[in-house]
């Protein structure tokens, strides 16, 4: 696959996975076309050397595996970890608010959000419905509404003149989205309205009444290549949907020949605490069952690596103050290596140096970014799966800007080298010390 190849299916990946159920959803679907078999976790799982599987967990979170020739325990595994969520809008149970002869839902904030750019954006409303059948079962299915059905307009400057100096946005009143006018007297049941749009796209299902839901407003806007040379991307969620593609794709063009494997986590935004977050058990229920035993377990640890990816600040040339003067990550400069001494990152000198290799083989550029001591630094899976399996972990990223905005920017070549980057990792014979 060529760049302009890599960058199409970027994008029609970005316009389908709209929530983290969604993505998983796409991705299980690449990966069944791609020959890779769906294991449960309530069964025996027979994996055999050269197998290709793939697994899932609350529908958000997802873990794909290729069994390479020689026994897992002995060879290690080579892993790729990101997430699937998004900072985004995520919508109340009891959501129905009606003021001004306006009908509008109450949201949650999920995430580190940016608040500032949701104003004036034509939304959509997608995510999973758990619902109950006409015989008594009850089932999940997952909605979207594609259509533009929402939006949060701003306050006019003529109302607030201090708007372009000191706008605060309360995350409780100013972003309650409108949805529709109310005629005189009408009140509008949002489980109704969900449950006519869960028919219209399951009308196998014989679904009797909408129980709960996780549902979250996005942008319509369709992702793009912008920029004079068309050198950048532009796309909601490229914060980690960008990485979970490029992992993807560095998957599916493997050799085969080594154990491989990548998970996508849900709920990093908020913490990773959950079952199917990367403080949750997902990945180490995983290799246990792989390795069979403690003692071959200890053996996968210490001859596997994890290389978490998560997509790394870029600098902002309105604001180059904000990086530290030697660590400034430039759009399509290369993938970059993330190192915090506190470690907030799980980076050491020898998985970056062994990243250092892997890009070196392929021609590809690499950036670093250490955060300016006076200023708070984020995290990633990394720590988090390092401390919880044991496995040297390093932490990577594609350069943004707006990163937790609504619609983000990357460059258009820096996933595409990133992809060829754990491709080789994915696929270069011997051991990992040997690179």
């Amino acid at each position: 696959m060529n760049q302009h190849e890599f960058n199409r299916q970027l994008c029609h990946f970005l316009a389908a996975a709209t929530t983290p159920f969604h993505a998983v959803a796409e991705m299980a679907q690449r990966l069944t076309a791609a020959g890779f078999v769906r294991l449960t976790d309530d069964v025996e799982w027979d994996v055999r050397a050269g197998g290709k599987y793939f697994l899932t967990r609350n529908d958000s979170s997802i873990v794909a595996f290729v069994s390479g020739q020689e026994d897992v325990p002995n060879a290690g595994m080579r892993m790729v970890g990101t997430h699937t969520d998004s900072p985004c809008l995520m919508v109340k149970t009891t959501p129905e608010i009606q003021s001004q002869g306006l009908f509008q839902l109450g949201v949650q904030v999920y995430g580190g959000a940016l608040l500032n750019p949701w104003f004036d954006r034509d939304l959509s409303l997608a995510g999973r419905v758990s619902f109950q059948c006409q015989d008594g079962q009850l089932r999940v299915a997952l909605v979207d509404f594609r259509d533009a059905i929402a939006t949060i307009p701003s306050l006019a400057i003529h109302l607030d003149r201090g708007a372009n100096t000191k706008r605060e946005v309360n995350s409780q009143t100013d972003i309650v989205p409108i949805l529709s006018r109310l005629s005189e007297g009408e009140v509008l049941d949002f489980r109704a309205l969900l449950y006519a749009r869960l028919v219209l796209e399951h009308p196998q299902w014989e679904a009797c009444q909408v129980l709960d839901y996780e549902l979250s407003f996005y942008d319509t806007q369709a992702p793009s290549l912008i920029g004079l040379r068309q050198e950048f991307i532009a796309s909601a969620r490229l914060d980690n949907l960008l990485s979970c593609f490029t992992g993807l794709q560095a998957l599916l063009e493997s050799s085969g020949a080594q154990s491989s494997l990548l998970i996508c986590n849900d709920h990093e935004e908020v913490g990773s605490i959950s079952a199917s977050g990367a403080g949750g058990p997902l990945l180490t229920s995983v290799l246990n069952r792989l390795a069979g035993n403690a003692t071959n377990y200890a053996a996968l640890a210490e001859r596997s690596m994890m290389i978490s990816v998560d997509n790394a600040h870029a600098i902002h040339p309105n604001f180059a103050d904000r990086h530290d003067q030697n660590h400034g990550p430039l759009l399509n400069g290369g993938p970059v290596i993330k190192v915090n001494a506190s470690q907030r990152y799980a980076t050491n000198s020898e998985t970056s140096g062994l990243f250092r290799i892997l890009a070196s083989l392929e021609a590809v550029p690499v950036q670093s970014f250490v955060v300016r001591n006076d200023m708070a630094c984020g995290s990633t899976i990394g720590p988090i799966s390092a401390g919880a399996t044991g496995i040297r972990t390093l932490d990577i990223g594609v350069p943004t800007l707006g990163m937790h905005s609504i619609r983000e920017l990357a460059g258009a070549e820096d996933g595409w080298n990133l992809a060829r980057i754990l491709r080789r990792f994915y696929s270069h014979p011997g051991p990992l010390s040997a690179i």
